[in-house]
C-alpha cells in the first residue's frame, strides 16, 4: 500500500463515513478539490468502500406478491431502475439478482450458471461472500463463431471470485453443426462429467432469451438463415439455449438435438432455480418459462413485472 492508497482510504472515510463534502475532504487532507474527487474515485475502484442500497420495493411490492402467488414461486424480487434505458435495467437486474443469489448460497453448494448480457450484469455486481467448498458449473457451451461475445469465461471467473469457488467450464459451442459430432463430444469423459455436474447442481442461475433479431443466441454464428427464419417463426424464447414455443414445446427439434448443455427437463430438477430476466422483448418467454415451473425464484424489472401480473 502506497501513499495514494492511504490518502484514498482517508478520503473515502471522510466522504462516506463522516458525510463531508468533497470541498471539506480537500481541506482536511490539504489537497485540491479535484484531487479529493480523484482520491474518492480511486478508493471506490480499489474496493475500499462499497455502497449498498436497500430498496424495500424489491420484495415487498404488490407486483412481487401477485407474481409469486400466480406462478407458485418461492421468492420474487422486482428491480426498480432509475431510468428505462437497457443499460440501467441490466445493472439493476444484476444488483438485485446478485443480492438474492448471495442469500441462497451455502457451504458446499454447486452453482450452475448460463451466460448472456443479463448473467454478465449479475456477475459484475457480485461481491466476495464467505462460503466454503462452492463449485461453479457452466450449464451450456458458450463459444461464439461471430463478433458477439457471450461473456461466458468472464462470467464464470467473476462468480468464482465472489464465492471463492472452483470451476467446471464447458469450453464448447452451444450448437454443433450436426448431431453426430455432438454425440461424440458428449462421450468424452471430462465433458460427460461437467454435464452431469450441471444436471446435479444445487442452485441454477439463468436467464431467458427472446427471438428478436438482436437476440444474443441468434447472433453467434451457429445457425443458417433458413434455421433462423424457422426458429423465429416458431419460438418465443429460450432457456439455456433450449428454444420453446408459446405452448412450452421444443420449437425446432433438429436444432435442439444439436444443442449441448442442460435440458429444460433436467433444469427443473435442480432444487433452487433463480431466473433473472427483464425487458419488453422477454415478457412472452418469461410467461411460458414461469408457467412451466422452470424457476423457483425470479428477479425482473418493474415494467416486465407489471405485464406478468396482468
Amino acid at each position: 500500500m502506497d501513499r495514494r492508497d492511504e490518502q484514498a482510504l482517508d478520503a473515502v472515510k471522510l466522504y462516506f463515513d463522516k458525510g463531508l463534502s468533497q470541498a471539506d475532504v480537500a481541506r482536511e487532507l490539504g489537497v485540491s478539490r479535484p484531487t479529493a474527487s480523484k482520491l474518492i474515485s480511486y478508493g471506490k475502484r480499489r474496493g475500499y468502500v462499497s455502497i449498498q442500497i436497500n430498496d424495500p420495493r424489491e420484495a415487498r411490492s404488490e407486483l412481487a406478491h401477485i407474481i409469486r402467488a400466480r406462478y407458485h414461486l418461492d421468492d420474487v424480487r422486482v428491480a426498480h431502475a432509475p431510468r428505462e434505458a437497457r443499460g440501467d435495467v441490466l445493472r439493476e437486474l444484476g444488483t438485485v439478482g446478485a443480492g438474492l443469489l448471495t442469500s441462497l448460497v451455502h457451504d458446499g453448494d454447486s452453482i450452475g450458471i448460463s451466460w448472456g448480457d443479463t448473467m454478465y450484469a449479475l456477475a459484475r455486481e457480485l461481491t466476495e461472500y464467505s462460503v466454503r467448498d462452492v463449485q461453479i458449473v457452466q450449464l451450456k457451451g458458450g463459444h461464439s463463431h461471430s463478433q458477439r461475445s457471450t461473456h461466458d469465461w468472464e462470467t464464470m471467473r467473476l462468480f468464482a471470485a465472489a464465492f471463492g469457488a472452483s470451476t467446471l467450464p464447458l469450453p464448447l459451442p452451444i450448437i454443433f453443426d450436426n448431431v453426430q459430432t455432438k454425440q461424440v463430444v458428449e462421450e468424452d469423459r471430462h465433458i460427460a462429467s461437467v454435464l452431469e455436474a450441471g444436471r446435479s447442481c444445487d442452485i441454477a442461475v439463468f436467464t431467458v432469451g427472446d427471438v428478436s433479431r438482436g437476440s444474443l443466441p441468434l447472433n453467434l454464428g451457429y445457425l443458417s438463415e433458413d434455421e433462423l427464419t424457422e426458429l423465429r417463426s416458431r419460438a418465443v424464447g429460450d432457456v439455456c439455449s433450449r428454444f420453446f414455443t408459446k405452448d412450452g414445446e421444443i420449437a425446432v427439434p433438429s436444432i435442439d438435438e444439436r444443442t449441448i448443455g442442460i435440458t429444460i427437463e433436467d433444469l427443473t430438477r435442480c432444487p433452487t432455480r433463480l431466473l433473472v430476466a427483464g425487458g419488453p422483448t422477454k415478457v412472452n418467454a418469461l410467461r411460458v418459462a414461469l408457467s412451466r415451473g422452470i424457476a423457483t425464484h425470479l428477479v425482473t424489472d418493474e415494467r416486465t413485472a407489471a405485464h406478468l401480473a396482468q
